[in-house]
């Protein structure tokens, strides 16, 4: 089974979906709050079969949402993003030098987001966002009376 990683960044929330071997399958972008970041999470689930929309053949049939876009970047690999009923992208893939890869990739992804248990890695207190770290020992200038 998938597991769902929620991770405290400098920015925010993010989410990476593993495989059942660890692999990174997709990631979320950058939430502003954890609620945001596991309601997006539920977005991928509800969201993880629907269609494939392959962008990389001419005159390709256009998919409703939810619906995985498989397209190719400017370096010439493919790669998915997977949008909601409500058109936005939720999770996106790494780049794949070949389509059949990103293809098994968003397989991965309807097979494991569905009942993937949700894990939220703790960062110690100091790196939390908004929180400042404390000046190094002895770096605080004391006065003298």
């Amino acid at each position: 089974m998938g597991k769902f990683i929620v991770k405290i960044t400098k920015a925010g929330f993010r989410f990476n979906l593993l495989a059942t071997n660890g692999q990174v399958i997709a990631a979320s972008e950058t939430y502003s709050t954890e609620d945001a970041c596991l309601k997006g999470i539920e977005s991928v689930r509800s969201s993880c079969l629907g269609a494939i929309e392959n962008q990389t053949v001419e005159n390709f049939e256009v998919q409703t949402h939810p619906k995985f876009e498989v397209y190719q970047d400017k370096a010439g690999e493919f790669r998915f993003r997977l949008k909601a009923r409500n058109g936005q992208i939720v999770a996106v893939g790494e780049g794949y030098k070949q389509l059949s890869s990103c293809l098994n990739g968003i397989d991965s992804i309807k097979r494991n987001a569905p009942d993937a248990e949700v894990i939220k890695e703790e960062l110690p207190e100091i790196e939390k966002p908004g929180l400042k770290k404390p000046e190094k020992p002895g770096t605080i200038k004391e006065e003298i009376m």
